[in-house]
């Protein structure tokens, strides 16, 4: 069948390409930046790749007529203030320009959304699902919790939280029940739903095999890991206190961490499990689920994480935005030497951040994160998604990857971190030379005294990290 996929770059957009490659479908990937669409090299050949904006109708002229399924995977969560709007009409122009082409089916991934009470975020899944729902084709909506796998934005949270707090004062809110499903089993179901007349026109809430409490999968991850954990629940901590808890215990940024508290608030619990009986599936536990994510992990084959989606960062429009460093009214700080193994120097650049660290003043890095966090930022907590592959779009730590070729010997990253302007660090080799440049665009008065300010750090950081990465 001819699918055109939304979402490709996405959490579950990655992990569902392939499976539906493997199943014969020809696949039609809709996305807004094509330099983000880092796959390997059999999936790239397989697959036709379209640029279009769903917030601008005008883009989507390059959807193919000829479709058959569609599916809309895309998610802004907490990428604006606006959010709630921009998802309305994103629906809305998606959904007139499929009425044009001879799509019989859009499958839609949303959330639980049965409790009387719903979070902003819940509300504007359901104002998605009733958009789209208005088109000339046939609407399969799976509504899903809380989602578990390497990678996922449940799963880091919960393991940032166990991981790093022996005893949590945690917020009532823990109490709130939930039904978690794996990942694996989202992906079935939702290959599982093409062309099905029995899914026409209907939703179905999609669940694990099990009814928690946050606290009891905080205190299950922690028996898989064979951890002893000690949890207090108080009624004191508003919402916003519970952002912040959220936001600096983990490495989820502040906005998504406001969208996630308000949304634990509510239970998603599903109504049934019409579509797991349709389609005789035997659903993996919450214990099994952590322990799939475990293996993912220790085998370093995290197909996708919800670090590398831009929500988790500052950067918003296109990559190509920021792949010219600019020169006019810019600092630099250029350092140069020769590289007698530039092999060895590339291996070294392509392992940088996360748990490598940054090889030189590594507690500086980790000060300068922890500012980052206090200010707002993302800090260093992201790390990255993989610890010897790097692409376009990739967060590493407080920065985000617009240019990386390894051939090439050329990797280009944009800072994240909150400053008082705009800031990349770019490594190239020039023969067996690596130049290591620092750009930083300083706005007003205060951007040059930060400068200033920062040189003789810079001055230790940087000459002491390209030494190392020669070395």
């Amino acid at each position: 069948m001819r699918i055109l996929l939304t979402g490709a770059t996405g959490y579950i957009g990655k992990r569902l390409l392939p499976v539906l490659l493997n199943k014969g479908h020809h696949v039609t990937c809709l996305v807004r930046d094509r330099q983000r669409c880092v796959f390997s090299e059999s999936i790239t050949k397989s697959i036709e790749i379209i640029e279009g904006d769903l917030l601008h109708k005008e883009s989507l002229d390059t959807i193919p007529k000829d479709i058959d399924i569609a599916y809309y995977l895309v998610h802004s969560m907490s990428d604006s203030r606006d959010y709630e709007e921009h998802e309305k009409t994103s629906a809305k122009n998606f959904r007139e320009q499929l009425n044009k082409t001879t799509v019989k089916q859009v499958i839609y991934l949303s959330g639980i959304v049965n409790d009387q009470s719903l979070s902003k975020h819940l509300k504007s899944r359901l104002t998605v699902e009733e958009e789209l729902a208005k088109g000339n084709y046939s609407l399969t909506t799976l509504r899903a919790g809380i989602i578990i796998g390497s990678g996922s934005a449940s799963f880091e949270i919960i393991r940032d939280l166990v991981e790093k707090l022996p005893v949590m004062v945690a917020p009532r809110w823990l109490k709130t029940r939930c039904q978690p499903i794996a990942i694996k089993d989202v992906i079935k179901l939702l290959e599982r739903s093409i062309n099905n007349p029995e899914v026409f026109n209907n939703s179905f809430d999609i669940g694990g095999t099990e009814i928690l409490t946050y606290k009891q999968m905080l205190l299950g991850y922690a028996k898989v890991r064979g951890l002893k954990r000690w949890i207090l629940t108080v009624p004191v901590m508003t919402p916003n206190f519970s952002s912040y808890w959220l936001y600096f215990v983990t490495s989820t940024s502040y906005k998504l961490a406001t969208s996630l508290v308000d949304s634990m608030r509510v239970e998603v619990i599903a109504r049934d499990d019409k579509l797991t009986k349709l389609f005789n599936m035997q659903l993996l536990s919450y214990e099994e689920s952590l322990q799939r994510a475990f293996i993912r992990i220790e085998q370093n084959e995290i197909i996708s994480s919800w670090k590398d989606s831009f929500v988790s960062g500052q950067l918003f429009g296109q990559l190509s935005d920021f792949i010219n460093v600019p020169k006019y009214g810019c600092y630099t700080d250029v350092r140069v030497m020769e590289a007698p193994r530039k092999e060895n120097a590339i291996e070294k650049i392509w392992r940088i951040g996360g748990k490598t660290g940054w090889y030189y003043g590594n507690w500086l890095w980790q000060l300068r994160g922890f500012m980052d966090k206090l200010a707002g930022g993302v800090g260093l907590r992201r790390g990255r998604t993989n610890e010897d592959s790097i692409s376009a779009g990739d967060a590493i730590d407080f920065w985000r990857v617009i240019y990386a070729n390894k051939t090439e010997g050329r990797l280009l990253l944009y800072a994240e971190m909150k400053l008082p302007g705009e800031a990349w660090l770019e490594f190239k080799f020039r023969e067996n030379q690596l130049i290591q440049t620092a750009t930083f665009r300083p706005k007003g008065i205060w951007g040059r005294n930060y400068w200033y300010l920062v040189m003789p750090i810079h001055e230790f950081v940087f000459k002491g990290l390209i030494s190392r990465i020669v070395k």
